[in-house]
């Protein structure tokens, strides 16, 4: 009896993967044409659907940019909150961590072009550059903050201000993304690995107490990407 129904599960899968391969195409069309440009027909041609069953699952353009950010971004971004509540050692390494992390989610990857999309088009669509920032920035900037509090808790940095110096050592991963999909396309640029090693280096000097980095003559870190 079961061979009689072979084509149920194959539906049934393709059916569950649908918003995956939406927002897949989504991705690619946004990035290709920005989001003014990119119309629903074609995100459902990319994606081999009907528009109409593209709006079984997304409201219009704005719900299907929302996904793809949750999708590609704050999906591991959430993971990220558990970090500092957990971890014993140092505050420095978990630093290094979290924004090695947060590079290779936001400036590795064709995910990383929606930073571009969003400051292009936010002059036009500023509520895609607030769900860009909730969602987005201001998770890496809220996990910076603790890690922070943890290596000033620990003595291992410096006192600051958290709320400043979160939004300074994250900035400059940003524009590196902004960078990777844009300039760096026409333009030679320090490449990746080099960038982010002296960039962990002068944070570093930056963050932890004049004590303890006259103490320290190695580099910082050495960074491979591989």
């Amino acid at each position: 009896m079961a061979g009689q129904y072979p084509e149920k599960p194959v539906r049934r899968r393709r059916k569950e993967d649908r918003p995956s391969e939406l927002t897949a195409a989504a991705l690619e069309l946004f990035a290709e044409k920005g989001y003014a440009a990119t119309r629903l027909d074609d995100v459902a041609v990319r994606a081999g659907v009907s528009k109409g069953t593209l709006y079984l699952y997304f409201g219009g353009k704005e719900a299907l940019l929302n996904a793809v950010v949750r999708k590609g971004l704050v999906s591991a971004l959430s993971q990220w909150k558990e970090w500092p509540e957990n971890y014993t050692g140092s505050a420095s390494d978990l630093l290094r961590e979290v924004l090695l992390s947060f590079w290779r989610v936001i400036g590795s990857g064709e995910v990383g072009g929606l930073l571009k999309l969003v400051l292009s088009e936010a002059g036009n669509f500023p509520e895609i550059a607030r769900f860009y920032h909730d969602e987005v920035i201001a998770r890496g900037a809220a996990l910076v903050r603790k890690v922070l509090a943890y290596g000033i808790a620990r003595g291992e940095f410096r006192t600051l201000n958290p709320d400043a110096a979160a939004h300074i050592i994250i900035a400059p991963l940003l524009m590196r993304t902004i960078w990777e999909h844009s300039l760096a396309c026409g333009a030679p640029s320090v490449p990746p690995e080099p960038y982010l090693a002296e960039y962990f280096d002068l944070m570093r000097a930056g963050l932890v107490p004049p004590a303890i980095l006259s103490n320290r003559k190695a580099p910082y870190l050495e960074i491979s990407l591989s």
